[in-house]
């Protein structure tokens, strides 16, 4: 018996179709991003997706504690003391309610507007845990009791 001979734009629709569906099993397999935090000094904005998150749920307090310690892959913002800082979150965030911490140490209330501004001198103030030239910024989403996402960037004192 003979094979069947397809003519050769067949052959094309074919390949074209089986393209589009790995590409879309390739995209199905893809994690979802997580919500953004943004830094905004001036008119220079820098954003990340979360250090810990999981879709929403609470994080157990052995990985926060991890998430916390882990700054390796954080980005650094140059913070001029006399500078206005703005933190924005994605309303998600927003909706269970966030704080920042400055070197671990909480800075604000809870809040659950989508940003605050704080005074740049404040990073590099012993008074609030800050340092003279350097420090860690977090960013921890919960209700005060759970933490269901943690966003850290280093400050750097901008002479």
């Amino acid at each position: 018996m003979t094979s069947p001979r397809f003519p050769a734009n067949r052959r094309r629709a074919v390949a074209a179709i089986g393209a589009v569906s790995a590409g879309l099993l390739a995209l199905s397999a893809c994690d979802k991003p997580t919500p953004l935090a943004t830094v905004t000094i001036g008119t220079t904005s820098v954003n990340s997706e979360a250090t810990c998150y999981d879709d929403g749920h609470a994080l157990d307090t052995s990985a926060l504690q991890k998430c916390l310690k882990d700054t390796s892959d954080a980005k650094t913002v140059k913070v001029d003391p006399d500078a206005t800082v703005r933190f924005g979150v994605d309303p998600a965030v927003a909706d269970k309610g966030w704080t920042f911490l400055l070197n671990g140490q909480q800075i604000t209330e809870s809040s659950k507007k989508t940003y605050t501004t704080i005074p740049g001198n404040v990073f590099f103030n012993e008074q609030y845990g800050g340092q003279s030239s350097t420090g860690t910024v977090t960013i921890v989403e919960g209700d005060g009791k759970k933490a269901y996402g943690l966003w850290t960037f280093k400050v750097k004192k901008d002479d």
